[in-house]
């Protein structure tokens, strides 16, 4: 009897081992890549710009809340720039004065109300308050999502021109 090992097991325990180590360095890059890294995420009250430099008609980005704000009946409305289709970021377009993805073609309102497009629903929206130096404050840990597709707009502004996209 031959105690060492053989070569058919020498190389069938070589391929498992293998096996195991690309199946390691598979969930360790994957965990990696999905863990939400601190810091990173939205949450927490974001101060942006003045409530006077928010005007009707247009929408201003505030890169550091990922949201547009925007003035519907004199009151400063908080957008999320992520699409509730699929999550791409949606931008502002001048010609059409109409938020639009890219992605896939929703387009919404000033207000964030989906329009037209494959979106479920309008843009979620996030708390707004004004503190008392008159500066928007964005509470980026309160969600609300938007109005379901085909509800009723609370403005109804048609495209002032052309589409962006």
């Amino acid at each position: 009897m031959n105690d060492g090992f053989d070569r058919r097991e020498f190389l069938n325990r070589g391929w498992k081992a293998g096996v195991v180590m690309i199946g390691c360095a598979g969930a360790w890059t994957s965990w990696d890549l999905l863990r939400p890294l601190p810091g990173s995420g939205l949450s927490g009250v974001v101060k942006t710009l003045p409530e006077a430099d928010v005007f009707s008609g247009t929408a201003v980005y505030v890169r550091s809340a990922q949201t547009y704000l925007t003035k519907i009946d004199e009151a400063v409305v908080a957008l999320w720039q992520k699409c509730p289709h699929l999550g791409c970021r949606v931008s502002w377009c001048e010609n059409s004065s109409e938020f639009e993805c890219a992605c896939h073609g929703s387009k919404f309102n000033r207000a964030g109300e989906v329009r037209s497009g494959p979106a479920p629903r309008g843009m979620d929206r996030f708390a707004v308050t004004i503190n008392a130096d008159g500066v928007v404050e964005v509470d980026t840990g309160s969600v609300t999502h938007g109005p379901p597709a085909g509800t009723a707009e609370s403005i109804d502004e048609p495209p002032t021109g052309e589409s962006c996209t």
